[in-house]
């Protein structure tokens, strides 16, 4: 099996990469050579099997097309910018984030030609494709109603993507991820990064800025349950989701009040005592559009499966991260 993975110098890519390189196989599949994209050239991940490092715009015109050049059987698509980014910048948003699907889609659509070529493409969209009006908990049939940039252009490249696995060009799945928490390395762009940073922070012995009210609860996933929703989905049989190609996957319901409590359990007061409430207006509107839960009741039939509690989503930063301890 020859897997492309787009985004892969990322956070979930990188770990997506060493997962599939532990585990050697998808579905049954041994996997036989790796190609990791991204718009910086990925670092080299190690391991026996063999992979091609490329830096490359899935946007640019030609790109798209030499990517898929060897038919990859499994193609990850995690390419994409955050947020917060897509909502300042809207063309480089609807450049990166929508154009480059298209691109893609479309690449692989030509590329049968007198060979049949239909790979697995999974994709990353984001619960933002929903938005206010909403009721307290999201079931599998909510329309969507975005209310960002980011968030309109994931909902158009699922519809995308249903319609291309509904023409027989791409067998895809669209995972709608929960805000993954908590996220390591510096704060990025996105509009839900302090979500993470009232948490990592303050485990590294650094103080962190909370921009919302303590009330402002939201849908959380760790890393680790990040990457295993990608390889459930790369590896299930797909003819089980019917035309409805796009799941809302597990997660947590948790106010930033019950993070900083689960923080104050793991690592206590000297910890929580470093987070600075500091009001962002820009901020909260962003966040106050967001869904706040899901019940991620077709994701988990499935087979999809979430974390047990937000005490656990931060040992498991301690352990994946710190080395298994606390402290600057």
């Amino acid at each position: 099996m020859r897997i492309l993975v787009l985004g892969a110098a990322g956070m979930v890519g990188r770990k997506l990469v060493a997962a599939l390189l532990a585990a050697g196989q998808v579905g049954g599949r041994a996997i036989t050579a790796l190609t990791l994209a991204d718009v910086v050239e990925p670092g080299a991940p190690g391991g026996s099997i063999p992979h091609t490092l490329i830096a490359a715009d899935l946007s640019a015109p030609g790109t798209a097309e030499s990517l898929i050049a060897e038919r990859p059987d499994l193609i990850f698509h995690l390419a994409a910018i955050v947020s917060g980014e897509a909502e300042a910048d809207f063309e480089k948003g609807y450049r990166i984030n929508l154009d480059g699907t298209r691109l893609l889609l479309e690449a692989i659509r030509l590329a049968s030609g007198s060979a049949p070529y239909c790979p697995r493409l999974v994709f990353t969209s984001s619960i933002a494709v929903f938005g206010e009006p909403l009721p307290a908990v999201i079931g599998d049939q909510q329309e969507h109603t975005p209310l960002t940039s980011y968030g309109t252009q994931k909902a158009i490249c699922e519809l995308l993507l249903a319609d291309y696995t509904r023409r027989g060009f791409v067998d895809g799945i669209g995972i709608r991820l929960p805000t993954i928490a908590v996220r390591p390395g510096k704060p990025n762009k996105a509009a839900s990064g302090f979500f993470s940073g009232i948490i990592r922070e303050p485990l590294a012995g650094l103080e962190a800025v909370l921009p919302v009210p303590d009330s402002v609860r939201h849908w959380f996933a760790s890393p680790r349950a990040a990457v295993g929703f990608l390889l459930h989905a790369a590896g299930m049989d797909s003819s089980l989701l019917g035309h409805q190609r796009n799941l809302s996957m597990p997660g947590l319901a948790v106010t930033v009040g019950e993070e900083i409590a689960a923080l104050q359990r793991v690592a206590g007061a000297k910890a929580v005592a470093l987070i600075q409430r500091v009001p962002d207006p820009v901020v909260a509107e962003i966040v106050a559009g967001w869904p706040k839960a899901f019940a991620a009741e077709r994701a988990r039939a499935l087979g999809f499966r979430g974390d047990a509690s937000f005490d656990e989503i931060i040992q498991i930063h301690i352990a994946d991260e710190l080395g298994g301890h606390i402290g600057g």
